[in-house]
């Protein structure tokens, strides 16, 4: 739905845009790695933490599910948006944060001009031949043209101001407005279709830079003379993107706008209707998501003929289980997050109740397992026992490694070269469980070290097998459950739950994963008096998630900027040719 010239015109533009940015993108990251920051003493009360030092203005790229929601909130729910985006490299313990350190290959700039071609034809799709039926693009162009076979620059005018604030999350110059109607003239008139304009501008607006990368503007801070801070429509992004996993709505573009951001209450009150907004689920869900690192989910296979129960519904389910029961225990009941390790309240679906073997209904339902059952916590969960196990076989190994990184925030070392893995791979047919496997293998001194750190919880979780089905022994011989986390013993997974419960890192890691999801990259040394100081409080707060998150996006930290060093600054300067030291300046 666009001229072949136009394309070409703006594929360049886009180019040049896209080298530009990756400059700021190479500066922004050179920055974090040399600026420091002078820690502040913080006073901490139930639900805030204030006046502790802020973030380096970062440039990073949309994830998909980020770019995906954006289009639904601004063209619908229905829009096919396709997959325009390569997966991101996960940075620090998230994907997310792997955002701030890549930029938009040729590979996905191709793809990328393919989604946003469709996504354009589909906003101006007339639909049904039934008049009696609306086009979608009856609810999309907020105005009809005088004639369907011209230009009409008024109507264009409306759409490109309403849509074009939505997407660059800002509103945009007259100037800008004008290019973007020069575009829709012009390709109505060369297609003689109003609405083929209207697509030709659309797909420019999803391939602009400005739109894919979330770029931190910033500007000075008049309340601490020498400092800069976020604009208000950065802020704004950095608070949606944060809370809702999407671009910001009209109603936050508008408290943007008024400078309602720039005062306490009115930055209390905005983040307040964004946490009982029903979107706050999406953000929370995405999150956890990542945080659990369930795209893994996306490659799971398990043997058929050793597990027939874990159909692909099954691995599906599995996941929606444990966002359902993250998103009730937290949100809904808003409940203390360290509960998520010992509560034996779940959802169930008939694709699950197979594996677990228990009586269920159609659809999902809310489902409690007794006290006596050894379900217990996220970690009894389908979900965190498939994931972390072989296609055939449990693995104490895997499952104890993804409890330390996942959720404790601890860096397990890989394994050193050349190991021997006969023992776990071919082992000794007297070797009937993984207990007895394991202590054969860490015979081997190089192999010990590691697995000290991982196999005694691991070890916990052997009443599951690889589907994560009960079992009470592994080829004939009763499993010991017992194990150890750092220093508490317990006899059985349910000790294990509340091993995890009462560690202290647990809620520090948290803290540390959400700081880091809110404020757009990896953290360094220089955020550990932020995270102790948030840590605190989210304990004082009972360890409300939605408290955690008010207390994070309601904090000077959040929207206060760190410049860079001095060196970097000026390497700044010679790359980009600006005067400003952040990645993107007014």
């Amino acid at each position: 739905m666009k001229s072949e010239v136009k394309f070409i015109a703006f594929k360049r533009s886009f180019v040049a845009s896209l080298l530009t940015t990756a400059a700021a993108v190479a500066v922004a990251s050179c920055s974090q790695a040399t600026s420091e920051r002078v820690a502040k003493a913080p006073a901490v009360k139930s639900a805030q933490v204030a006046n502790y030092q802020g973030t380096i203005a970062r440039v990073r790229r949309m994830t998909p599910e980020q770019y995906h929601n954006t289009v639904a909130y601004i063209f619908g729910a229905d829009i096919d948006v396709g997959s325009p985006f390569a997966p991101l490299r996960r940075t620090d313990g998230l994907l997310a944060s792997g955002a701030a350190s890549v930029g938009v290959t040729t590979g996905e700039l191709q793809q990328l001009q393919r989604s946003a071609s469709s996504i354009a034809a589909q906003v101006i799709d007339k639909g049904s031949l039934d008049q009696h039926t609306p086009s979608r693009r009856d609810f999309l162009v907020p105005c009809k043209p005088v004639d369907e076979n011209a230009a009409d620059d008024a109507c264009a005018t409306k759409f490109v101001k309403e849509v074009g604030r939505l997407l660059y999350r800002r509103p945009l110059s007259e100037a800008r407005v004008a290019e973007f109607v020069s575009d829709a003239r012009k390709g109505a008139n060369d297609l003689k279709n109003f609405y083929a304009g209207i697509a030709g501008v659309v797909e420019g607006m999803l391939l602009d830079p400005k739109v894919l990368l979330i770029a931190d503007t910033t500007e000075p801070d008049p309340e601490h003379p020498g400092r800069r801070r976020l604009d208000a429509y950065s802020l704004a992004s950095r608070l949606s993107f944060f809370l809702w996993d999407a671009a910001p709505d009209d109603q936050l573009i508008k408290d943007a706008e008024s400078g309602l951001l720039f005062t306490a209450k009115g930055r209390a009150k905005v983040v307040d209707r964004m946490l009982a907004s029903p979107r706050i689920e999406q953000g929370t869900r995405a999150f956890f998501d990542d945080m659990f690192g369930f795209e893994d989910f996306g490659n799971l296979a398990k043997d058929a003929s050793v597990y027939p129960v874990m159909t692909g519904a099954t691995i599906k389910d599995a996941r929606e289980q444990t966002m359902r029961t993250v998103v009730d225990h937290l949100l809904t009941r808003n409940q203390d997050y360290r509960d998520l390790y010992t509560t034996r309240k779940t959802f169930m679906s008939p694709a699950l109740a197979t594996v677990y073997q228990v009586p269920t209904k159609p659809g999902w339902v809310p489902y409690e397992f007794p006290a006596d059952s050894p379900r217990i916590g996220l970690l009894t969960q389908i979900s965190y026992l498939s994931l972390h196990a072989h296609p055939a076989r449990s693995s104490p190994t895997y499952r104890g490694k993804a409890l330390r990184e996942r959720l404790l925030c601890q860096k397990v070392p890989p394994p050193p070269a050349n190991v021997d893995f006969s023992i776990l791979e071919n082992p000794n047919p007297l070797l009937k469980t993984a207990r007895q496997r394991l202590e054969a293998h860490r015979a081997n001194p190089v192999c010990a070290g590691c697995h000290k750190i991982t196999d005694p919880m691991g070890l916990a979780l052997e009443n599951f097998d690889g589907a994560g089905r009960f079992r009470a022994q592994e080829k004939g011989a009763d499993i010991d459950a017992s194990g150890s986390l750092d220093g508490k013993e317990f006899t059985n997974v349910v000790g294990l739950g509340q091993a995890m419960h009462d560690h202290p890192q647990l809620t520090s890691c948290l803290v540390r994963r959400v700081y880091s999801y809110a404020t757009g990259g990896p953290l360094s040394s220089a955020d550990d008096g932020a995270i102790t100081a948030l840590n605190a409080a989210f304990g004082q707060a009972g360890y409300r998630y939605p408290a955690l998150l008010r207390m994070i996006a309601t904090s000077d930290a959040f929207y206060e900027i760190v410049e860079p060093a001095g060196e970097t600054k000026a390497a700044q300067n010679s790359v980009s040719g600006q005067s400003e030291t952040t990645a993107v300046t007014k």
